[in-house]
């Protein structure tokens, strides 16, 4: 075995001193890990991705090269801002109003995505609301809105993206779910339902469609610091970081580079599986 420098000089490992032999190996591995991590030419959708988690993953993922087709619900300005923002990282990027929880909205965006992007190579479902309070308060419409936002829009998303991931014979799709699907949470048992249901829909296309070599894997943030954490007061933030052995909250970039691992060829053998992102709040 013998390491190039340049085309012309080969040197045997046993010819380095330790210390340029360590650099050499940390260079090179992460040369390979650089390789691997690349997503130029790959095209991804990810849902509720104008603010928050959503948005982290959609830079991660750009900056990674790949093209990035997000959806929003309601906020048409910040959807234009954050798309001229991922096109001057030197990828495609185009946001789409859309409710992916309507299957007609599903199956339409996705047929907009190919015709534009020509591809779909990764799923992201991570379009999710809150509407918590104790069971007994919790009403039909609450529980509804909570388990179609969460997770029918991820199955409706997953069965759409389906057909062109299959004719590729390959894709990831990625559900961010909670480690309160994991847990359960007083006052969220909407919440955690949908988030647990993630979960039980993460494993189960795992199954199906592996032998098409698509990839299906579970992302489960823990106390993760966006804007929908501003407004807890300091006595609940302490409370819940009281519960963390790392002691601190987390950010959506640390959610966003698990997505990027987790859609990258550095996974190929990953699948079916949990990932939780929480500081140790979960073991």
């Amino acid at each position: 075995m013998c390491i190039w420098f340049r085309a012309d000089t080969c040197v045997s490992p046993v010819q380095l001193s330790r210390p340029v032999y360590n650099y050499v190996f940390v260079v090179i591995f992460a040369q390979i890990l650089f390789y691997m991590m690349n997503l130029k030419g790959k095209t991804a959708i990810v849902t509720g991705a104008s603010r928050g988690i959503g948005k982290g993953i959609a830079l991660k993922l750009a900056q990674a090269g790949a093209n990035i087709a997000f959806t929003y619900v309601s906020s048409v300005e910040k959807a234009l801002a954050f798309e001229t923002e991922l096109i001057t990282l030197g990828i495609k990027a185009k946001g789409y109003q859309s409710n992916a929880a309507e299957f007609a909205s599903a199956e339409k965006l996705t047929e907009e995505v190919v015709k534009e992007f020509g591809t779909i190579d990764i799923l992201v479902n991570n379009a999710g609301i809150t509407r918590d309070n104790l069971m007994m308060r919790i009403n039909e419409q609450m529980w509804d809105e909570v388990l179609d936002t969460n997770l029918k829009s991820a199955f409706a998303m997953t069965k759409a993206v389906m057909r062109p991931m299959m004719k590729a014979r390959s894709g990831s799709i990625i559900n961010i779910t909670s480690v309160v699907g994991l847990t359960g949470n007083a006052g969220q048992t909407n919440y955690a339902a949908s988030k647990a249901g993630m979960i039980g829909l993460t494993k189960s296309v795992a199954k199906e469609l592996g032998s098409r070599n698509i990839r299906c894997n579970a992302i489960a943030p823990g106390f993760i610091e966006t804007e929908m954490t501003e407004t807890l007061s300091d006595e609940t933030r302490a409370e819940w970081v009281k519960g963390i052995a790392l002691k601190r909250g987390g950010s959506p970039e640390d959610v966003a580079n698990c997505v990027l691992f987790l859609a990258s060829e550095a996974s190929s053998y990953i699948s079916g599986q949990t990932l939780n992102v929480c500081g140790g709040m979960v073991m």
